[in-house]
């Protein structure tokens, strides 16, 4: 007999993806207030300003987040347009794949220019 509920298997019926997209949206627009702050205090951001930011680690662990927080963001966005849109499960696995590695390094990239031997 079928009672039209349906039973759940342990599938989190995209609540996970939703909620991860909301606190990573809200982490980058912290940051990017954060930004916009510093371009008023400052009347705008030269290179002494923004090298004098990247100093304080307080900020380098700050932006640090954000880009954590994007990287995160980009992948669940890509990953559940790659499973609504790309059907054939070869290509859509290269993709992913693909997409990452290219997060991955992204993720090398920023902690090599934030703490990486310029820095």
């Amino acid at each position: 007999m079928v009672t039209g509920n349906r039973v759940p298997v342990g599938a989190h019926y995209g609540w996970r993806d939703w909620l991860s997209q909301r606190i990573t949206a809200v982490v980058m627009a912290v940051y990017t207030t954060i930004i916009f702050g510093m371009l008023l205090w400052y009347g705008g951001l030269d290179y002494a300003v923004w090298l004098a930011a990247f100093r304080y680690e307080p900020f380098r662990i700050a932006t640090f987040i954000f880009m954590i927080a994007l990287l995160w963001h980009a992948w669940v966005g890509v990953r559940n347009i790659a499973m609504d849109y790309i059907k054939p499960v070869a290509v859509r696995l290269a993709l992913q794949c693909v997409v990452i590695i290219a997060l991955v390094g992204y993720a090398g990239w920023t902690i090599n220019v934030l703490w990486g031997r310029g820095a």
